[in-house]
């Protein structure tokens, strides 16, 4: 084989590699959908406060994230998944992707309304049954106050004794030290009881209301009157 024949060999290669590798890229990516980066925030009800924790997941590809403490999430999906929100005590919400959507981002703000489930009631017996736990209440003898530990621990003369005789705590000391320094202190701001303030003579209050009954003549002798 001469030199020009492997040339062109070389060059026919060349050309096909080339046109497989740039020329027929949208026939290799059909069947292959796009793919989306699905953001957005997930809200309560008609408000703006952010979902935390709810998840956000593709059921079909078994992927998923959640939402932080804003209520924010961002996950990469494709187009046409149906991707489910949903969180404790709200109902589920559905989102589809189109299929034929060719941005590579989108975005929505889910509203998540309440979903309030009663609870059947549910009672906790200590028997098997509700009829033997009745059986045991009805037989059970409480006992008596009179004669048990709790009423003579409760006698008078015994609490009598104990009040006279117990000495006095640190709690005690300590109680009284803070009131006697709240009650001095009160005595030097004039507002706490003292000599000075319990005695009329030095009250001036007192001296007004003197002179103002002087003036009255509440203290001239009345007739028929005995003093």
């Amino acid at each position: 084989m001469s030199e020009v024949v492997r040339f062109r060999f070389i060059f026919v290669g060349l050309l096909l590699l080339a046109a497989w590798l740039g020329g027929p890229t949208e026939a290799r990516a059909q069947g292959q959908r796009q793919v989306v980066q699905f953001t957005g925030i997930v809200a309560t009800g008609d408000s703006l406060l952010g979902v935390p924790g709810a998840s956000v997941l593709v059921p079909q590809a078994g992927r998923g994230t959640a939402t932080n403490a804003y209520g924010y999430f961002s996950l990469p999906v494709l187009a046409g998944d149906s991707i489910v929100i949903r969180s404790l005590g709200y109902r589920n919400q559905y989102v589809v992707i189109p299929a034929d959507y060719a941005r590579q981002s989108y975005s929505v703000i889910v509203s998540l309304k309440e979903d309030a489930t009663v609870l059947p009631e549910i009672r906790i017996f200590p028997y098997a049954t509700e009829r033997e736990f009745k059986r045991a209440f009805l037989a059970l003898k409480l006992p008596k106050e009179r004669g048990s530990a709790t009423a003579e621990n409760l006698n008078e003369d015994i609490m009598r004794r104990i009040f006279n005789n117990a000495p006095v705590t640190s709690v005690g000391n300590y109680r009284q030290t803070l009131q006697q320094q709240q009650l001095e202190q009160q005595r030097r701001m004039g507002m706490g009881p003292s000599l000075q303030s319990n005695n009329p003579l030095l009250n001036p209050f007192s001296w007004l209301q003197l002179i103002q009954q002087v003036k009255k003549g509440e203290f001239k002798k009345k007739e028929g009157v005995d003093y």
